[in-house]
């Protein structure tokens, strides 16, 4: 199963447009907070995918979760923009929650800054940012023979 990971996208719906298209073999689509419009003006265009979204710090008003969990292929994973863990200054928080949930992965964004870690059994995973040109995004292959967690610049 492939599923991508997108964050921090304000308001600029074309890279993540651009972003889908590339990856036609990804069922799930989990935007971790600061565009939850973007996704709004998406989602139509792609309707075999399911979306996946948390609030992010600039998602004002907004009645998305902080943080949510979704298990695929067996997988538990917990999903969250990163500001209420503050992943600006370290991990340990979204670590420790992602663990308390039983999770295998955790995906953070906020940063804007892409990060694939694996650590005490945890993927970790910050897809970056898609707000710019020059932005990233991120992949996760779940298959019979383990997670791989790939960023993709567009």
């Amino acid at each position: 199963m492939r599923i991508m990971v997108v964050s921090d996208t304000h308001g600029q719906s074309a890279p993540l447009r651009k972003a889908l298209l590339s990856q036609p073999k990804a069922e799930i689509v989990i935007h971790l907070g600061d565009g939850e419009e973007d996704i709004d003006e998406v989602r139509e265009e792609f309707p075999k995918k399911m979306f996946l979204q948390v609030c992010g710090n600039c998602d004002w008003g907004s009645k998305l979760p902080i943080s949510d969990e979704f298990t695929a292929e067996g997988i538990k994973i917990f999903y969250t923009h990163g500001h209420f863990y503050g992943v600006k200054t370290g991990y340990d928080n979204l670590i420790s929650a992602a663990q308390k949930k039983g999770a295998k992965i955790a995906l953070f964004g906020h940063t804007h800054m892409a990060v694939e870690r694996y650590k005490d059994g945890l993927y970790i995973m910050n897809p970056g940012s898609l707000h710019t040109k020059y932005g990233t995004y991120g992949i996760i292959d779940i298959t019979a023979q383990g997670i791989v967690l790939n960023t993709i610049k567009i």
